[in-house]
């Protein structure tokens, strides 16, 4: 796999139309309003000085495995260990989610849009389940073809989107009041920041496929960079334009109101009933590339831990002739059908379901975040990398570090209001996350007393 398809493969994992359509819009109307743009680009410079070392990192670091191997390396065995049970268990909850999701939209669009019949959620997630088993199977550059056309379709509708609005001048004319410092500042800015990270989640996995693409040295690093200024960019303008197309009095009350329509709504007005009905058929595709995303990160971490012995062996095999870890996509698949099949037969709410997930998922990301911020520095210190100045191993990390923790903050007080639940509820599932991470440093103490041998392969190492 080359550059742009590992590119390809990272921008899947959020979909950039499903985030336009429906993220963003939930940042206007319940974040902080207007200043929506700024908290995305606020976000992109958080995640360029994380990036300053971890790009530095990713080009000297031999081991793939993502936030595991990097944790590993620079704070040891045993956070690394918790931090990967972590990393597997929530890619494997957004899988969940972006699954039932998915479900809702194709039925959606087969029956509210096309006038087709009403079929329930689970019946389109058992199709997509086996689409996504048969191509995660299979070369990973299958699906970075099939991923790279999908979100070359996404990027240049809301490209033409934003051309329309701002051409157009907007519904009250084009207005710059989303960049004062009193509209960035106003509303729910810890939501508003909590929503734009998250945004940014499936960053790590370009170091996940070390073993898979061309040249992974120089690669990996330059996918990551590209990924970071081309999400910032896409997501700034994206919000900006949301806001001139509602009309800058309007625009809060307007996305709080329907944050799922008003984009598809605009996008007819401006655009075309063509392009509102393309955009209904991109949100799908979208979240089903997301899946495919979702599927082979989980996929990966479950083969990286195989090769590491801390899962079963059967599960380290790759395949002769695709290259892909074949074995651990199947259990992946496996996993996702029994970890939904509950949630059928109890006949929860899969709109519920996503955002409680996603909410997992959100903070978990940000955790493993603040984690790996304290292990890529004290790593890069220990290294004799030519080029390396105090800006990659102090300065950009220190800053980075400060502001992760602040988002931690922001999301621990938040996280009831993004899981749409009571704070107790709130409080137990953090506390699981925790507990899994304990799981994870337990079972590799048991693992440096009992098996010595297998403890010295963790991070892939």
């Amino acid at each position: 796999m080359g550059l742009f398809g590992l590119l390809f493969t990272v921008l899947a994992f959020n979909g950039p139309l499903t985030i336009v359509v429906g993220y963003i819009t939930v940042v206007i109307g319940m974040g902080n309003g207007l200043g929506a743009p700024v908290a995305y680009i606020a976000t992109g410079v958080l995640i360029w000085l994380f990036s300053v070392g971890f790009i530095k990192m990713a080009g000297h670091l031999p081991n793939p495995g993502g936030f595991y191997a990097f944790i590993t390396a620079g704070l040891g065995k045993l956070p690394g260990l918790g931090a990967s049970f972590v990393a597997l268990i929530c890619y494997y909850f957004i899988l969940l989610g972006v699954y039932a999701f998915n479900g809702v939209l194709m039925n959606s669009l087969v029956h509210d849009t096309l006038n087709g019949p009403d079929i329930p959620w689970w019946f389109w997630v058992a199709i997509l389940m086996v689409i996504t088993g048969v191509l995660g199977y299979l070369k990973v550059e299958l699906s970075a073809r099939v991923l790279s056309w999908v979100l070359a379709t996404e990027i240049l509708v809301t490209l033409v989107y934003a051309a329309a609005v701002t051409f157009q001048g907007g519904a009250e004319g084009l207005s710059m009041a989303s960049f004062e410092p009193s509209n960035f500042l106003s509303g729910s800015i810890g939501l508003a920041l909590l929503f734009a990270i998250m945004n940014f989640g499936g960053f790590e996995a370009t170091a996940i496929y070390r073993e898979e693409v061309k040249d992974p040295d120089r690669t990996i690093p330059l996918a990551s960079t590209i990924f970071i200024f081309t999400v910032t960019a896409l997501y700034g303008l994206a919000a900006w334009v949301i806001v001139q197309a509602l009309g800058a009095s309007k625009a809060v009350e307007a996305a709080a109101a329907d944050p799922a329509g008003v984009v598809p709504v605009t996008v007819g007005q401006f655009v075309g009933n063509w392009a509102q009905l393309l955009v209904s058929v991109l949100v799908v595709s979208g979240v089903f590339a997301a899946i495919l995303a979702s599927h082979n990160i989980t996929a990966r971490y479950a083969y990286n831990l195989s090769v590491d012995r801390i899962l079963p062996k059967r599960l380290a095999s790759v395949h002769g002739d695709h290259g892909s870890p074949h074995q651990a996509s199947v259990a992946v698949s496996l996993a996702a059908l029994l970890g939904l099949a509950p949630f059928v037969f109890i006949d929860i709410d899969p709109n519920i379901l996503y955002a409680q997930l996603s909410g997992v998922f959100g903070y978990a990301f940000i955790l493993l975040l603040v984690i790996t911020s304290f292990a890529v520095p004290l790593w890069l210190r220990r290294q004799k990398i030519p080029g390396l100045t105090v800006w990659h191993t102090t300065i950009a990390p220190g800053l980075a570090i400060v502001g992760l923790l602040a988002a931690l903050y922001l999301t621990t007080t938040n996280f009831a209001l993004l899981l749409g639940s009571s704070d107790g509820f709130a409080y137990v599932v953090m506390g699981c996350i925790y507990v899994v991470f304990l799981i994870g440093v337990v079972v590799a103490q048991v693992l440096k007393n009992k098996r010595p041998d297998i403890y010295a392969r963790i991070g892939r190492q």
